[in-house]
């Protein structure tokens, strides 16, 4: 599952708590009133509870299988009480994160990577990949590592001068061209910067646009290629960043990218500014790919390596 391999902070939780409020009260107010006066889970219940899961952006598809399983628990047991339905729901929703495969390297220590531990981000523009990569850069510093980033995404000058505003921000050095420059040639540049200056790790951002599915995964397979040139197997972690707060929007988005590459993981971000963040659980049961960072607020250290039981801790905690 890719869980992150040690208990959260006490600031790590509040932060957490924190960036799920709208979604957790939205959501809760909800399944409030779905059981209020209730004694046993019954139809009435069951639709309410389905109205409540769609619209925190859990998806009609990922919906249906959560009421199904507890109309299933509801029949098993012959007297479901409302009491226990909160309990079945996190099993449930924590069971669906469960992507069933590996994140790559849950931590930010890089224990048992070879190195440099290559990453290519890929996004729509818009989504927050830059401060993703950007916030990614901060972790891996703190943590001790040499972090070097590559500029890619030549198509829009922006990205560029985001990224580099980023990579000063940090603290980090940028492998960057002049706009319009071949992305591939960026990218060969950057691992080969990184692998002389002995990087731990090489982010590489690259062109968010979804004109063209063809261009994308040409584009993204020449990248692929010639990062292999320098190393066979990289890279190793090819990280997909979708913006939580446009619900049904990120889910079209990540079909798109799956579609057109080999997506190893996720970042979700935006999730402190929407109601919307069941879209998480959607995207995780559909694409069955391990979402890896969740973005929580604007702060360098508010994307968090996502642990699915934390989270539904947070979704479904009363005292925050």
């Amino acid at each position: 599952m890719g869980l992150f391999k040690k208990l959260f902070s006490k600031e790590e939780k509040e932060s957490l708590d924190k960036g799920l409020e709208k979604t957790k009260e939205s959501f809760l107010k909800k399944i409030g009133r779905a059981v209020a006066g209730k004694s046993e889970v019954d139809e009435e219940v069951l639709d309410q509870l389905e109205e409540a899961l769609v619209s925190a952006d859990v998806g009609v598809d990922t919906t249906v299988q959560i009421i199904q399983r507890i109309e299933k628990r509801a029949a098993r047991d012959k007297y479901l009480n409302t009491g226990e339905l909160n309990n079945i729901l996190q099993a449930e929703i924590t069971g669906m994160l469960d992507s069933g495969k590996e994140a790559p390297l849950s931590n930010f220590n890089l224990e048992g990577a070879k190195k440099p531990y290559v990453i290519l981000v890929v996004g729509v523009n818009g989504v927050g990949k830059t401060t993703t990569i950007g916030k990614l850069a901060h972790q891996y510093k703190k943590a001790g590592k040499s972090v070097m980033l590559g500029a890619a995404d030549t198509f829009r000058a922006a990205a560029v001068d985001q990224l580099t505003i980023w990579s000063e921000r940090v603290g980090v050095p940028i492998v960057k061209q002049a706009m319009g420059s071949d992305p591939g040639a960026v990218a060969f540049d950057t691992v080969q910067s990184g692998v002389s200056k002995n990087a731990d790790v090489i982010i590489i951002d690259t062109a968010g646009r979804l004109h063209n599915k063809k261009h994308l995964m040409d584009e993204l397979g020449k990248i692929n290629r010639v990062v292999k040139k320098i190393i066979p197997d990289a890279p190793h972690e090819v990280l997909l960043v979708l913006d939580g707060s446009t619900g049904q929007n990120a889910l079209e988005q990540a079909k798109q990218f799956t579609a057109a590459t080999h997506v190893t993981a996720l970042a979700i971000t935006k999730l402190d500014g929407t109601a919307k963040g069941g879209v998480v659980l959607a995207i995780a049961n559909q694409f069955k790919i391990p979402v890896k960072y969740i973005g929580i607020g604007e702060k360098m250290d508010d994307l968090q390596l996502f642990d699915p039981k934390e989270f539904v801790n947070s979704l479904f905690s009363l005292n925050s």
